[in-house]
C-alpha cells in the first residue's frame, strides 16, 4: 500500500533538490573558481595570467600613466601605473562578475558595488570585492599592445 505524499514529503524534497542544483553550478561564473590566477609580479611589459593570444589591443600612447583603458569585448583592462610599465588584469570584478566601468586616479573601478582596484598590480584598494583582480598576459612591441 502506498502512502500520498505529505506537505512536509514534497518542501523536503523541492530544498534537496534546489540545494544540489545551486551547489551544482558554484564557480561557474568566473571560469570555475580556483582556476583564477592571482596577479604576478611580472617584467613591466608583461603580466602573468592566460588570455586568447594575438590580438592588438591598443597603442601605447592610448593608454594614459596613472590610468588605463578597459576592452570589454576582450574582458581586459590595460594599465601603465609608471610612464613605460604597462600591465593587464581582467574586466571582470570579483565581486559579482559585474565588468569594470572606468580608470581614474590610480583605481580600476566597478561601478556595480564600487569596488576599486590598484593599477599598479590589481590588488582590492576598496569595496567589496573579496579579491584582486586576475594578472593577463600582454605583450609590448614598440608602440602596440598586445594580447599574449
Amino acid at each position: 500500500m502506498t502512502h500520498p505524499s505529505t506537505r512536509r514529503t514534497v518542501l523536503a524534497t523541492g530544498a534537496a533538490s534546489a540545494l544540489l542544483l545551486g551547489c551544482s553550478k558554484y564557480g561557474d561564473e568566473n571560469g570555475g573558481g580556483d582556476t583564477e590566477e592571482a596577479p604576478s609580479a611580472a617584467p613591466s611589459g608583461t603580466a602573468g595570467g592566460a588570455a586568447p593570444g594575438g590580438k592588438e589591443l591598443t597603442r601605447t600612447a592610448d593608454v594614459p600613466v596613472g590610468g588605463g583603458k578597459i576592452f570589454k569585448d576582450e574582458k581586459v583592462v590595460v594599465t601603465q601605473p609608471e610612464k613605460g610599465g604597462f600591465k593587464a588584469f581582467s574586466a571582470v570584478c570579483t565581486h559579482q562578475g559585474c565588468f569594470v566601468a572606468n580608470v581614474s586616479d590610480g583605481t580600476i573601478n566597478c561601478t556595480c558595488h564600487g569596488s576599486k582596484f590598484r593599477v599598479a598590480d590589481g590588488s582590492v584598494a576598496g569595496g567589496p570585492a573579496p579579491k584582486p583582480l586576475p594578472a593577463r598576459q600582454i605583450t609590448v612591441e614598440g608602440d602596440s599592445i598586445s594580447l599574449a
